[in-house]
Order: C-alpha cells, then sequence, then structure tokens
C-alpha cells in the first residue's frame, strides 16, 4: 500500500491553520492585560525551540510517531504507559475545541438548534475527512489556508477603516508591567498555542522533504504568531482590556460593532466562519494524533479503523467535560496549567535529552 505524503506548503498551511484554531477567536493570555499582543510575540522564540525539539526526534526516527520513539528510547516498560497518557489528553482537547465552537455557533446564531446536532455535524466533518487519508486533508487545507488569510484581511481591514481602534488600549506598556507579560508568555501562551504543535509528531512521518520540516516549521509558527498577535492587538484597541477579558469570544464582540457610513455592516458570518474552518483543522489533527498513536500502542494495522471511536469519544466529551461555558474555560486553565507543559513540553525534552545521552555512550544496541 502506498504511503501517503505531504509537501512543504501543505505541512506550512496545516500548522498556521492548527495554530490559529480557536487561539484567534478566545482570549488568551489575560494575565498581561493589554499587552497580550506582546505576549504572543514574546512566546514566538520558545515555540520555534520547542518544535526544534519536534522536528530532531522526527529527523531521527523519520518512520515513528512520537509513541513509537518514546519506546524505543525509554524502552517498552516505561515508554508505553507515557506513551498512552497522550490519548486522553489528545481527544479532550479536540473535545474542547468542539466544544468552544458549538458555544460560539449557538449564542451567535443558532440558539434554537440542540448542540448536538452543532457538534453531531462537525464530527463526521471530522471522521470523513480522515476516513480519507493524511493526504487528501493536507491537499484540503492548502486550499483553506488562503481563505482563512482573505477573510482575515478582509476582517481586520474594515475593523480598522470603520474608525474603531484606540491605540490608547495599547500602550503604554510601563516598566512594572514586564513581569506580566512574561509570565504569561512562559508558560501559557508557549504551550497555548505554540506547545499544542505536538500533535504532529504523528503528521510529520507523512512529511516528504526531511530537510526542510524545520524551515517549514519555524515559518509557519512565525507567520501564526505575527497573525494571532496582530489580531489580538486589534481585538484589545478596539474593546480595552476590560471588556476583552470579560467577553467570551472577543473577535466576535469587534466585528459586531463594525458600522461604515450604516451600510458595511453584519460582518459576523467571517468570525463564524474562521472558527468554523479553525475549529476543524485543529480538531481533525488532533483526532489524527490519536487515531496514530492508539494505532502504534494497540498494533491496528488499519488506522482508519480507529476514527469512529476516536470521533465519537470527542463528541461525547465534549458535552460531559463541563456542564457550561464558564466551568468550561476554568477547567481549560487548569488543564493548561498543569496537564499540557507535561505532554507538550517535558516529555519530548526528555525524549531529546536521553536519546542524546544514549547515542553519545551508545547504549542502543
Amino acid at each position: 500500500m502506498r504511503k501517503e505524503v505531504i509537501g512543504p506548503f501543505q505541512l506550512f498551511a496545516m500548522i498556521v491553520l492548527f495554530e490559529l484554531g480557536t487561539a484567534v477567536v478566545v482570549p488568551i493570555g489575560l494575565e498581561s492585560g493589554h499587552a497580550v499582543w506582546i505576549s504572543i510575540l514574546m512566546a514566538l522564540p520558545g515555540g520555534i525551540l520547542l518544535f526544534m525539539v519536534y522536528a530532531y526526534l522526527y529527523r531521527q526516527f523519520p518512520d515513528l510517531v512520537i509513541s513509537g520513539y518514546t519506546r524505543k528510547i525509554l524502552g517498552k516498560w516505561i515508554g508505553w504507559p507515557l506513551s498512552l497518557l497522550y490519548l486522553p489528553v489528545l481527544t479532550y482537547n479536540g473535545s474542547r475545541n468542539l466544544r468552544e465552537a458549538g458555544d460560539l455557533l449557538i449564542s451567535s446564531s443558532y440558539d434554537r438548534t440542540p448542540i448536538f446536532i452543532i457538534n453531531s455535524i462537525m464530527v463526521v466533518a471530522v471522521m470523513f475527512i480522515l476516513y480519507q487519508g493524511i493526504e487528501v486533508f493536507s491537499r484540503t487545507s492548502e486550499i483553506y489556508f488562503w481563505l482563512i488569510v482573505i477573510m482575515g484581511m478582509i476582517s481586520n481591514f474594515v475593523v480598522i477603516i470603520a474608525g474603531l481602534v484606540q491605540f490608547k488600549n495599547l500602550f503604554p506598556v510601563h516598566p512594572g508591567e514586564w513581569g506580566e507579560v512574561f509570565s504569561s508568555a512562559y508558560p501559557n501562551i508557549w504551550i497555548f498555542p505554540y506547545g499544542e504543535l505536538v500533535c504532529f509528531t504523528a503528521v510529520l512521518p507523512h512529511f516528504n522533504s526531511r530537510s526542510k520540516v524545520r524551515k517549514t516549521g519555524a515559518g509557519a509558527i512565525a507567520l501564526s504568531a505575527l497573525l494571532l498577535s496582530f489580531t489580538h492587538a486589534i481585538e484589545m484597541s478596539v474593546l480595552g482590556p476590560d471588556i476583552y477579558s470579560r467577553t467570551t469570544f472577543p473577535m466576535f464582540t469587534t466585528i459586531t460593532l463594525v458600522n461604515v457610513a450604516n451600510f458595511l455592516q453584519r460582518l459576523d458570518a467571517l468570525v463564524i466562519l474562521t472558527l468554523i474552518i479553525g475549529v476543524f483543522f485543529k480538531m481533525s489533527i488532533y483526532c489524527y494524533a490519536a487515531v496514530s498513536i492508539a494505532a502504534d500502542l494497540f498494533h491496528v494495522k488499519e488506522p482508519r479503523r480507529l476514527v469512529i471511536p476516536v470521533g465519537s469519544v470527542v463528541l461525547y466529551s465534549s458535552f460531559v467535560s463541563a456542564e457550561n461555558f464558564p466551568v468550561h474555560m476554568n477547567d481549560g486553565k487548569v488543564f493548561l496549567e498543569n496537564i499540557l507543559p507535561f505532554l507538550c513540553a517535558v516529555i519530548p525534552i526528555l525524549l531529546f535529552v536521553v536519546h542524546r545521552v544514549r547515542r553519545r555512550f551508545g547504549w542502543y544496541r
């Protein structure tokens, strides 16, 4: 059976769409206040360095997903249970993305539609694209990358020409605030969204150019950071720190304020479409990573057989994970601070160090 492969621009597009995901719509880095856009840029070098760790491990074990080289580096008795931890985390994070998309759609346009119907439709779309394979998925990302860029340019442009931007909400950044800016960047923004790229350890074995993985990944992360920083700066300048921190979806709130000559109004459809596309790609990659790791751990020869079980778990988790959206956000904060750093940063860095030591002393059999 022919191995599915993806090219450099396809990987580039997938990373950008994954990074934007829900991070472009929901508030992030609240600890830094009006300087959130600086925190996003400050976390960028750490995000690139973390991806370099993923890229190094991929170049050392080009045919293995993270669960495969974890067992190879740490041994079966430590590596297998450690790899198993990724499955509940990946499915839970995928369900969180699904929950956020469903809540925005209900609060904005589909208030009479049961959330089960909305979430089910999105999960079915994800399961369908994953069943077609990573190659089809990557080709789809090429198309939607340009669509997201165009919609983002239109949205930010109309906000600016509508005269809503107030630069006083962004400046000045006083010397005493730089500590908060840094503490917001590390580890929170460093992990969300940059550290979530650990999912791509399941995608990289399909990449067709090992020599370009670092340059492609670094370029995609840098572009994502610039887009996120600019978008959140626009949102903060329009809403101010108080409203930005209290609103559920600041991007949606910002776009609803647009009124150009009493003619250009009601552009919230752009935000809704942006979220749907972002959640679709982010949740798809989370589910694909869960499917790949599960297939590797349990020796399933045909990973497509796991698409429906994983999709069903994600759908079910999106309902039972939290009773309402405020609880959902509080749970996410605890999850971000206590669990994600271990799986996104600690384990990969540990693998990197142990592999280097074992190679240096020739401890591989």
